[in-house]
């Protein structure tokens, strides 16, 4: 199916930069580069006041019937707490089964799951929602550490700016890579952005009120102060005067993962704040416990999805 007729399906809580990014991608005229146009059409999911922040109001004259044509089918986000009605969940329904292709961006990725179509796939969705996403609809298998995912003719994206990454794609798979490309280059973006979410997360650091007043909670706070320091169930056993086997069970009931991974995401935490400040990735692998850079490129791919390099261009740009 052609991509040609573009629908951003949005409720009653407006949220402008997600249904933003839609328009800016398919509903902005670029045929004077000889790009293509697309039928775009932003359709309200029900007959209330469209409205949004600073006093924002949105009209618009489409309805759901003006799905039924459309190639692909854009949720924006959706606020919690607006159900969708059952005539919009099969709008979703049979536009997948007649070949249409369905986009969520952020929390958009709550109605496709409500309609049936993320059930048995891999789905994504801000960071900050994964969770809630995954215990609401337990057959979903939910990504938080991707920027979208492409499951043929479902695709969703992680939050906010994640929407460009998942419209260029479509657009990439649609009709090239020479259009995605013209495309971000009009909009001031890179085509494909390296790694997923989890470069963005922020890591929280757990301190004595995260793990009880005892010697465990000692233990966590001392390590975070000495991460370039022999962090091994050993090590920390012996700081917290247990055995090794007893601090193990203990830490796994406390903080729920293993002290190894603890450690490795304190670490890379750690890492991710000396990057932003500019440090040599050989000195904040120092800092950090890794002991040589290559282990910190290694470790850094694998759990985080990018260099350290690239990320320090990225936020130390940023900020």
């Amino acid at each position: 199916m052609a991509l040609q007729s573009v629908c951003a399906v949005v409720c009653r809580v407006v949220h402008p930069f997600e249904l933003g990014v839609l328009c800016e991608v398919f509903g902005t005229d670029r045929s004077d580069q000889g790009l293509p146009t697309y039928d775009f059409a932003i359709v309200s999911a029900d007959e209330a006041p469209l409205t949004g922040p600073g006093g924002m109001v949105l009209q618009t004259a489409h309805r759901l019937d003006r799905l039924a044509a459309a190639d692909l089918i854009a949720i924006p986000a959706w606020s919690d707490g607006v159900e969708p009605t059952e005539e919009l969940l099969q709008a979703l329904r049979d536009a997948v089964a007649r070949g249409a292709r369905v986009l969520s961006v952020c929390t958009g990725a709550f109605l496709l799951a409500a309609a049936g179509l993320l059930d048995g796939r891999r789905a994504a969705t801000h960071w900050r929602h994964a969770a809630a996403l995954a215990a609401a609809y337990p057959r979903v298998d939910v990504d938080d550490a991707v920027l979208y995912v492409d499951e043929g003719r479902i695709v969703t994206s992680a939050g906010t700016a994640a929407g460009i990454d998942a419209c260029l794609h479509i657009v990439r798979v649609e009709q090239g890579a020479a259009v995605a490309n013209a495309i971000a280059r009009r909009m001031v973006v890179p085509p494909h952005r390296d790694g997923g979410q989890a470069q963005y997360v922020e890591a929280p650091v757990p301190s004595a009120s995260h793990a009880g007043s005892d010697a465990l909670a000692a233990v966590l706070d001392w390590a975070v102060e000495n991460l370039a320091e022999p962090l091994g169930v050993d090590d920390l056993a012996r700081k917290a005067h247990m055995s090794p086997r007893t601090f193990a069970r203990r830490f796994r009931e406390v903080v729920g993962e293993t002290p190894h991974r603890w450690v490795l995401a304190q670490r890379l935490a750690h890492a991710q704040r000396l990057l932003e400040r500019g440090l040599a990735v050989e000195e904040v692998a120092r800092r950090c416990g890794f002991g040589s850079a290559v282990t910190l490129r290694t470790q850094f791919a694998r759990e985080r999805g990018i260099s350290p390099s690239s990320y320090a261009r990225t936020f130390r740009a940023a900020g």
